[in-house]
């Protein structure tokens, strides 16, 4: 079975050989969360987090523990990023943060959602969440699915963001709301 074909695809039923392929996946990377959370050094932290993603992590980029994801493979990382603690990536439908991304405390991205339909609620709608170069999201920031964050954009603390978000602008809030532009000069 090819997993991300399937996944590209559109809504998955949350059953079968589907199901079985995931929870594979989602078991091995839980193994490498434990290892990575009780790291003592950068090194053993990185050497975790590219077994997660399935690839060397880029020129620094750095991540300081307690992390947590579901999936890990499909998370690409820029270089330059900084993902603080506790932050959770809900990453099976996809999650890009571009070069010099700053994360904050508790940081949490969802990348999929469930259908609204209750007879198929367990169906997975997958999504991806992009977040471009330069942005920075504050402490608990939550990014649902489909949302794109645009270059060098913050993120108050505490928001939730569930529309995409222009460059260079600061928004925050629950849901966010525009703040102000941001002078890049």
């Amino acid at each position: 079975m090819n997993l991300d074909k399937l996944i590209n695809a559109g809504p998955i039923s949350w059953s079968g050989e589907t199901a079985k392929a995931v929870d594979a996946i989602v078991s091995t990377t839980t193994n490498h969360l434990v290892q990575l959370n009780q790291a003592q050094t950068d090194d053993e932290r990185r050497i975790q987090l590219a077994a997660i993603l399935g690839y060397p992590l880029p020129e620094g980029t750095s991540l300081n523990p307690p992390f947590q994801t579901d999936f890990g493979r499909h998370t690409q990382l820029g270089k330059n990023v900084f993902i603080n603690r506790d932050c959770f990536f809900v990453d099976l439908g996809g999650i890009t943060l571009e070069d010099n991304v700053l994360l904050g405390p508790r940081v949490t991205l969802i990348s999929v959602n469930h259908n609204e339909v209750p007879a198929h609620r367990r169906d997975l709608v997958l999504k991806s969440v992009h977040i471009k170069r330069g942005a920075w999201l504050g402490a608990n920031v939550t990014v649902v699915p489909g949302v794109t964050i645009g270059e060098n954009a913050i993120v108050a603390a505490g928001a939730v963001v569930t529309k995409d978000v222009p460059d260079n602008t600061m928004v925050g809030g629950v849901p966010t709301k525009f703040i102000r532009n941001i002078h890049t000069n």
